[in-house]
Order: C-alpha cells, then structure tokens, then sequence
C-alpha cells in the first residue's frame, strides 16, 4: 500500500493520513516536515534536499502515506505508483477543519502559537483558489491529471468512523 495525499490546507489531509497509516500500519510522511527547516517553520529548504528525502522515505518503507500540499513533492512519490487522493472539499469545509484542528506540536510550540496564526492560516485557505503555483488549485489540479496512476478526487470528508468502503478499498 502507497498512498500520496494532496489537498489544499484544512482539507483533511492530515486526518486521513494519520487514520490510514495507524490502520494499515504504513510509515507516514507529513511534507511540511522536509519542506521546511527542522524548527524553523518560515524558512524553506531547497527543492532539492526536500525532494531527495521525500524519495528517501518512499524507498526505504514497503507501506507508505505521504501528504501534503506540495504537488511538486507529492509528484516525486509517482515513480512508486502510489493511489492519489486529491482531497478537494471546498473552501468553506477547509476553513472549518482549520478552526477546529487540534494542536501540531511538530509545527507550533504552544497552541497558543497555532491561535495566533490562525488568521493567516484561514486568508492562506482562502487563496488557494485563485493563487497560482505548486500549493494552489490549478496546480493540484495539474498534478492530478498529469498522474497517470491510480488516483481519486475526494470532493466530501471522506467517512472514518465506521470507515467508508471507498477508503477500505484504499488500503488494499
């Protein structure tokens, strides 16, 4: 099983990942983590470095997740043939997971941190569907249907409790 999720912020990437990977006992790669400088969520490390140890990760586990928001890190998991899931809920879906999300300790310091960041967080949101580039729609979109691959289009929350048939077909 190798699955690369891609979503704007607030999609439910993460959620669906940590869910999938805990389930079918896959490693699990969330990219904010080699997109950024350990420690140093505002500055980015090369294309480069981040995309060698995205390519690391899919090589050295059998049963993987990735996800992220990055569709030049998500595509850099196509050589494994991977099933993509472009978790595409709607602005309106993305900003409410934003407002109730639970502390991410491997990105803010403190919860009060993540509060404080949550107006830039929900403007971000709101971009992604008219900014242009790697982490909007049109390039999610692009990454979609450039994959030649297995992939899925997820445009509700996709059910997990009880899991729906379409997400435990995933996991085959």
């Amino acid at each position: 099983m190798r699955i690369a999720i891609l979503g704007n912020s607030g999609s439910g990437k993460s959620t669906l990942a940590q869910w999938l990977a805990s389930t079918a006992g896959a490693a699990l790669l969330d990219l904010d983590t080699v997109a950024w400088e350990p420690g140093k969520i505002a500055v980015p490390r090369s294309p480069e470095a981040a995309a060698e140890e995205v390519g690391d990760f899919c090589s050295r586990h059998k049963k993987w997740v990735v996800e992220g928001c990055y569709a030049g890190l998500v595509s850099i998991t196509f050589a494994r043939d991977p099933l993509l899931v472009f978790l595409n809920p709607g602005e309106e879906q993305c900003v409410a997971n934003c407002q109730s999300r639970p502390w991410e300790p491997h990105k803010y310091s403190s919860q009060t941190e993540q509060d404080e960041r949550l107006a830039f967080l929900l403007s971000w949101v709101r971009q992604y569907y008219s900014r242009q580039g790697d982490m909007s729609l049109d390039g999610h979109r692009e990454c979609f249907a450039t994959y030649a691959g297995q992939k899925v289009e997820v445009t509700a929350k996709p059910r997990l409790d009880p899991p729906a048939p379409e997400v435990l077909a995933w996991l085959r």
